[in-house]
């Protein structure tokens, strides 16, 4: 099955209250397949950014599909999982492991 991500995170002040919400839709219907979101508490926008990432490539994973297309707004996390950005703050690292983690779970994807 064919997925499409959306995935999008942001706190209010760099930290400060913070949540992100993902949509999984099917790549050739278009059709809602699974919704998540979350409040964080207190955070930054980038870690936010990752955990709805995470959320969203959970949910596809959980959905079966095989194949993977993620649409975000994050230059930071975009950069970072194509391995054009190091990850240097260490609490982003763990969040950018499981997101490459989750990824590699895929048999195909990309980013639109």
């Amino acid at each position: 099955m064919k997925v499409i991500v959306e995935a999008d995170g942001g706190s209010r002040g760099n930290p400060g209250p913070a949540g992100y919400g993902a949509v999984v839709f099917d790549a050739d219907t278009g059709d809602v397949l699974a919704e998540r979101s979350e409040g964080l508490g207190a955070t930054t926008n980038n870690v936010a950014e990752y955990r709805g990432l995470i959320a969203g490539l959970t949910a596809a994973g959980e959905l079966g599909a095989d194949t993977v297309a993620v649409r975000m707004d994050s230059k930071l996390v975009i950069e970072q999982m194509a391995g054009r950005w190091q990850v240097k703050h260490p609490s982003m690292q763990p969040l950018n492991a499981e997101a490459k983690q989750l990824v590699a779970g895929f048999a195909e994807r990309g980013a639109t």
